[in-house]
């Protein structure tokens, strides 16, 4: 397929996405930017959180795993569901009764302004990699496919990338955020269902075709009873209902959008519905990932030394078609977008409102909107550097133990809230910046040396329970003694 008419879909579908940015930023102000003013349809935030929650990462990771995790991954995504029913039952109501634009506020008040700052902190640490992280895998694909030939250079194609990025969100913010991963949201689910269909069709497969491979062909394992490998289903339902409830409750971006909703019960609503049509979507996926592998096996495809991420764009791109081509960049993309704009927008409102006070400033409106855009400007320059840094290291290992560690120091956040939502105990607030510190250390330690200390026992996702436990009990350690 020609990469100029690639190129040419990539305009076409920003024109598209900057027309809805018009419509949706007009008479933004600031509280459009960190809260779109409570007037978000509750319908609307669930739809696009979708696209938010599949990054880059799950668009072309998730099909892979299939080869060698079989359908195990939905353990994670049932573990999900309870994940956000605690969000909807308990943070939810948290953060609306506290009237919260940061949700890192309600550390503050519970502990102190050290705590307040370790939390925020710990949230831009993460983000800033993840985000990067989840650009870098689309970046890389149209770098690879594409734009070598052409002989752009990397970053080149980073910062127009996130040029787009930071001219659609500097205005409307979370207004225009939630609109704009609507959109994305209905390009890449339409990737993934017009891939499902397009390789049935080459394997002749009917619909009860699909559904027999999937339930009872040699992928379709779902429970895992080993219990020392990280795909054990105990570990992955555990794992994924706390990855639920740490990397999105406790996650400025995702709650940003949230709280953006007039009142709690719609957002309740969201959250639900939300977290329903995912565990579908996830199914769709893991299909997705079955389908791939039979064709590969069935067409003779070799992904010998290539890694599982591989196996979606070489086939969409380069066996399917110039149809199936088109959708799958488009489809790329689309996962892209969500989990960079909307990192953006919250990375800006966490430190305008965090560390700088934004809100409790006397600062004029024009003034705080000047900070705004020097802030937003400012991490988005950062993270233009972080993935030109990804590149220049060009290590896999290293730039997944990157990632790995970003998602440690969710640990922290769980561990925080934990202890105050369950304990009625101070702590000393001096000190919780050094264990926050100390908790993802000494989990990567101990998951360095797991199988050699447990019998062969591997951490999976139930890492995160550990890093969170370790926090509570340094807390624990801290409290000030009760006063009779």
């Amino acid at each position: 397929m020609s990469p100029i008419f690639i190129m040419a879909c990539v305009a076409a579908y920003s024109i598209l996405l900057f027309v809805v940015v018009w419509y949706t930023s007009r008479n933004a102000d600031n509280e459009s930017f960190f809260i779109g003013n409570k007037s978000s349809k509750w319908y609307i935030v669930a739809y696009g959180m979708i696209g938010a929650s599949l990054s880059g990462v799950t668009f072309m990771s998730v099909p892979g795993w299939v080869g060698s995790t079989q359908f195990s991954y939905m353990m994670v995504v049932f573990g999900y569901l309870v994940g956000y029913a605690v969000i909807a039952m308990i943070l939810l109501p948290l953060y609306y009764r506290m009237n919260l634009t940061s949700i890192y506020t309600y550390l503050e008040e519970r502990f102190g302004t050290r705590s307040y700052k370790t939390g925020a902190f710990y949230f831009i640490l993460s983000r800033t990699i993840g985000a990067s992280f989840r650009l870098y895998i689309v970046v890389n694909v149209l770098q690879t496919f594409v734009l070598d030939a052409w002989g752009v250079p990397f970053w080149v194609t980073v910062a127009s990338f996130i040029g787009l990025i930071l001219l659609y969100t500097y205005k409307g913010g979370v207004k225009t955020i939630v609109w704009t991963d609507t959109l994305q949201t209905t390009f890449m689910l339409l990737a993934v269902l017009l891939s499902v269909i397009f390789i049935a069709r080459e394997l002749n497969f009917s619909f009860s075709n699909i559904l027999s491979e999937v339930f009872d062909g040699k992928y379709s394992r779902l429970v895992n009873t080993e219990w020392q490998e990280r795909s054990f289903w105990v570990k992955q339902f555990f794992g994924g209902m706390f990855i639920a409830i740490a990397m999105t409750g406790l996650d400025q971006e995702m709650m940003q959008k949230n709280i953006s909703v007039r009142n709690v019960r719609d957002s309740q609503k969201n959250m639900f519905s939300f977290s329903i049509v995912l565990v579908f979507i996830n199914f769709v996926f893991l299909a997705l990932g079955v389908l791939l592998y039979l064709f590969a096996e069935t067409k003779g495809i070799s992904f010998h030394g290539r890694t599982s991420d591989d196996l979606f764009p070489e086939i969409a791109l380069n066996q399917l078609g110039s149809v199936s081509a088109i959708f799958f960049i488009i489809g790329l993309i689309s996962a892209a977008y969500p989990s960079a704009d909307g990192a953006l927008t919250a990375l800006t409102s966490s430190f305008c409102i965090d560390f700088l006070n934004i809100k409790k400033s006397n600062w004029t409106e024009e003034k705080q909107t000047k900070v705004r855009y020097a802030v937003h400007i400012s991490f988005a320059l950062v993270l233009l550097a972080v993935i030109v840094l990804f590149r220049v290291i060009n290590d896999d290992a290293v730039i997944n133990k990157l990632f790995t560690v970003a998602g440690y120091t969710y640990g922290p956040l769980l561990g925080l809230y934990a202890f105050g939502l369950f304990s009625r105990a101070q702590v000393k607030d001096r000190w919780v910046p050094l264990i926050c510190l100390l908790s993802p250390i000494i989990c990567y330690f101990i998951n360095d040396h797991s199988e050699a200390w447990m019998n062969g026992y591997k951490f999976g996702f139930e890492l995160l329970i550990l890093n969170g436990m370790i926090t509570y009990f340094g807390l624990f350690l801290l409290r000030k003694p009760t006063i009779s």
